[in-house]
């Protein structure tokens, strides 16, 4: 029986479907949201509270580390995935971390076809993988003028000024 709560981390396709249909036979809204998650802030803990209120089980599909250094090179992620999935499965917010190995979480989505499908207002619909399994799509606008990439080039920025002659 699912259980309202983190119930971890999931890797496989036919242990979600499972889960999935356990909280279907009681009744929960399943949200789904996913991305790279790579150094986790502000904005992602109230983007993922937010995309929570709309349901009762909130899946976050997770992009692995072979599916980040395909969509973003190969510096990219920061922190590696089991660091990543486990920050993620700790937040109230977070029920259960679906980690893919795809560029998108279509398949993921295809399986878990979620009651209400959450990306962030910068998505266009049309560009919204998955949207046509979801009973409904939402678009969440960002309260935080923040993200991994900003925070890797503050990083960079405050660390490669040299101080007394030496670089920090």
């Amino acid at each position: 029986m699912a259980q309202t709560g983190n119930t971890g981390v999931v890797r496989n396709l036919k242990e979600l479907r499972e889960i999935v249909e356990a909280l279907r036979e009681e009744g929960k809204v399943i949200v789904f949201t996913n991305g790279c998650f790579d150094i986790i802030h502000a904005g992602h803990v109230d983007y993922l509270e937010r995309a929570k209120s709309f349901g009762d089980f909130l899946i976050v599909g997770m992009n692995s580390d072979v599916s980040i250094k395909k969509i973003k090179g190969e510096k990219r992620p920061i922190l590696p995935e089991e660091m990543r999935a486990r920050v993620l499965s700790g937040l109230k917010a977070v029920d259960l971390v679906f980690i893919f190995d795809e560029e998108t979480p279509y398949k993921v989505i295809e399986t878990v076809r979620p009651d209400v499908l959450v990306k962030g207002a910068d998505w266009p619909l049309e560009k919204i993988v998955g949207r046509e399994f979801a009973g409904r799509v939402e678009r969440i606008p960002f309260r935080f003028d923040i993200s991994t990439t900003k925070i890797i080039e503050r990083i960079l920025e405050l660390y490669s000024r040299t101080s007394s002659g030496r670089t920090a």
